[in-house]
């Protein structure tokens, strides 16, 4: 896969992409889903995503940048970051958030 091949325009028809969400799609528990991301990532990247998701969800329940940043460790620039990608992203984040939600509820 050449790196011209992942842009913003063309991610998401990458063949490669759409293989790795087939595969975490695939995943019938949390834990295998655990099992593959760590066979795909190092525990830095692991961390970042966990980092990432727990900054949405703070946001969501409203807390401030700062309140956030001193909560998990992550930088204001990461935390601006997930901010924007709620605002103006695919709804990934809000998908997740509102599915967790739902099962808070069950």
């Amino acid at each position: 896969m050449a790196a011209r091949e992942f842009t913003e325009k063309t991610w998401r028809k990458n063949p490669a992409f759409k293989a790795l969400c087939r595969a975490l799609a695939a995943c019938n528990t949390p834990d295998e889903v655990a099992d593959f991301l760590r066979d795909i990532g190092t525990l830095t990247e692991l961390h970042a995503w966990s980092e990432r998701l727990e900054v949405a969800r703070l946001l969501a329940a409203g807390k401030t940048y700062r309140e956030i940043a001193e909560l998990t460790g992550a930088s204001t620039t990461t935390v601006t970051r997930v901010a924007r990608f709620l605002r103006e992203g695919e709804g990934g984040y809000r998908c997740l958030l509102m599915e967790s939600d739902a099962s808070k509820v069950k």
